[in-house]
């Protein structure tokens, strides 16, 4: 079965073609019926308030809700936020997939996006060149939490064993790892 990709905002062909270099199929996801036939999903980054309305718009929250009992969401940056329990932002209504709470933008404005180096805890090797935009912190988790990878002393890629999430864009380089660790949660 294919891998959905949330295509209500944001860069979702980025991560349809990062799928594609995996050899994995994906479909975009923009109603309830659509996931019916996903192995998976993705909700790639955008703006988290305008995520919250679409998805209410496009009345997918019960539905993602149902999907996230059986199959693992990936989240990144404004995804990691739409996954948390908690969010600093009251326009923002997270899924609440994982036990974490978020600040949206945490690390600055867009003038202060970069990328950066990180060690990935399941992948020995080169770093992971990981672009930050306007990304969001993760600024507490819970016990089911893993941190997979860190930038200083900040979680910015995690899972629950089902479900991950990053504060950075996998999608924007060459690098394949990420999505490959979500391709081993959707084959458990």
């Amino acid at each position: 079965m294919p891998v959905g990709v949330l295509a209500l905002q944001g860069d979702f062909e980025k991560h349809r073609q990062m799928l594609q270099r995996l050899d994995m199929e994906s479909i975009p996801v923009r109603y309830p019926d659509n996931l019916k036939d996903c192995s998976g999903l993705i909700i790639p980054g955008g703006e988290s308030t305008t995520l919250t309305k679409q998805i209410n718009y496009a009345n997918l929250r019960a539905p993602l809700l149902e999907f996230a009992d059986d199959k693992p969401v990936f989240g990144t940056c404004a995804g990691l936020i739409m996954l948390a329990e908690t969010v600093d932002d009251d326009r923002v209504a997270p899924l609440g997939l994982l036990d974490m709470t978020v600040s949206r933008n945490g690390w600055g404005r867009q003038v202060h996006s970069s990328t950066e180096e990180l060690k990935l805890s399941f992948s020995a090797g080169t770093p992971f060149q990981a672009v930050f935009i306007r990304a969001p912190v993760v600024t507490g988790t819970g016990p089911s939490v893993t941190i997979l990878a860190s930038y200083g002393d900040q979680p910015v890629l995690i899972t629950d064993g089902r479900h991950l999430a990053c504060t950075f864009h996998p999608e924007l380089g060459e690098d394949c790892r990420v999505h490959e660790y979500f391709k081993r949660l959707m084959d458990v």
